[in-house]
């Protein structure tokens, strides 16, 4: 059974999907699982890569502008080049065989630049969401406010990080809350 936004009494059950979102021209932002292991700054494996291709090219071939999100390691608030998701981004680009943006920070000087930019099919992947000390924070209005500022990136919110889904975290507790949410990984037919 497919979930009706307009449907107040649908149950929990009836999870809303990115098959039921009109992506067209929208801003997407979803929030991945790229918690890669690394050799130095080489990928040592590109599972977690790969199992987010089906989301990423139901977005992609539906004209939506994706702004892609993740976390990789504990670099405890602040950056650190040890934890950058600088090769992800090259490793997306690879798999999806597109040019694959890639923002500097998450909701600052580099990130909105880039996210304007973004055209139908476009993708630009921000960098590690653990830089900033709002991802994590145990506070409610720090985590808040970083939450508002993710979600003013976008326009619909899809969760494909399902290895964080449990934590609560502005990318992936609050920001739900502030857009229009969907589950990400749409059925068969989109294997990559």
């Amino acid at each position: 059974m497919k979930a009706d936004a307009s449907n107040p009494e649908a149950g929990a059950g009836d999870l809303m999907t990115i098959d039921d979102l009109d992506v067209t021209g929208r801003r997407v932002l979803v929030r991945l699982d790229l918690n890669v292991p690394l050799d130095g700054s080489s990928i040592a494996d590109d599972g977690k890569i790969r199992a987010c291709l089906p989301t990423l090219r139901a977005l992609i071939d539906r004209g939506a502008a994706v702004v892609a999100c993740s976390h990789l390691g504990r670099p405890a608030g602040a950056p650190d080049p040890r934890y950058t998701l600088a090769p992800v981004a090259s490793r997306l680009a690879l798999l999806l065989d597109r040019p694959v943006g890639f923002a500097a920070d998450i909701v600052g000087s580099s990130a909105r630049p880039a996210v304007a930019a973004l055209g139908p099919a476009d993708v630009v992947l921000l960098e590690n969401l653990r830089f900033e000390p709002g991802e994590t924070s145990k506070d409610d209005v720090v985590r808040g406010k970083f939450a508002d500022q993710l979600a003013s990136l976008a326009d619909a919110y899809a969760g494909d990080g399902f290895g964080s889904v449990h934590r609560k975290h502005a990318s992936v507790y609050d920001v739900p809350a502030k857009v229009p949410a969907y589950v990400g990984r749409p059925e068969a037919g989109h294997d990559p």
